[in-house]
Parts: C-alpha cells; structure tokens; sequence
C-alpha cells in the first residue's frame, strides 16, 4: 500500500546524499579548482543533482533510492522539471530569505501532518512515497 514517509527515512537519505554525493563533490571541486568560488562551484553542481536526477530517475536521488523512498506528484505521477525547480529552486530561495527558520518549521511539518509533507513538498505539490516507479497513488485529500 502506498503512503507517504516521515522524518526518520527522509532524514536518512538526506544523510546518505551528503556522503555519497556532497561530500565527494565537495572534494573533487576542492582538488580540482584553487578558487574562492569553491563553495559556490559545489553548490550548483549540487542543486543540479537535486534538481535534474529525480526527473530521470524516477524521483530518485541516491539517499532516496538507497532508502527505498521516492518524489512523486500528489496525483502520484513522477516529477517533472518545472516540479523540482519548484521543489528546490523556489523553496531553497524561501529556506534562505527566512535564514533557515522555515527548514526547521518544515521538519516539523514533515514529523507532524498527517501527510508528512515538508513546506517544499507544498510548493511543489509532491510528498515523498515509498512506492515503486508506476505504483503511486494520488495522495488522499487532508
């Protein structure tokens, strides 16, 4: 049966992305550019995994997949790009303008609903499921 997925999953996989994707990203720019821009190189190449993976895989990022979770659309299709840039774009620049207020209400948000959707998940009218590729369901109405 398909459900949406609380904190604990998210949270792993999060952690998992950053030791298998941030990290060594992090590093391989750090090697290969002797630059102030360092941090601004790893960044983007990090918002681009976040943005562009789940739409070619299915929703997927390695934490997610590893985790056995995945982004889908409340109407349980997959994600499209205007989606993600949704998901990560408008709401990373929202999590920013507030200083990280709004990420702490969003875990929260992700522990307390009924539906364990984060504020980005909202915008982007996605929650996090873990059904596999063409077995998602729209999500029930709160």
């Amino acid at each position: 049966m398909d459900q949406s997925v609380g904190f604990l999953r998210r949270l792993g996989a999060v952690l998992l992305d950053i030791l298998i994707v941030f990290l060594p990203i992090g590093l391989l720019v750090s090697a290969l550019f002797q630059t102030e821009l360092n941090s601004l190189i790893s960044n983007m190449i990090e918002g681009l995994y976040m943005l562009i993976v789940p739409v070619f895989w299915y929703g997927y990022v390695v934490g997610k997949k590893i985790m056995g979770i995945r982004i889908v659309k409340t109407n349980g299709k997959d994600v499209g790009i205007g989606t993600m840039l949704l998901r990560v774009v408008l709401s990373g620049a929202i999590y920013g303008l507030t200083f990280g207020v709004l990420y702490i209400v969003s875990a929260f948000f992700v522990v307390f609903r009924k539906d364990h959707r984060a504020i980005h998940d909202l915008f982007a009218g996605t929650y996090v499921t873990n059904a596999e590729p063409g077995e998602a369901a729209a999500l029930p109405e709160a």
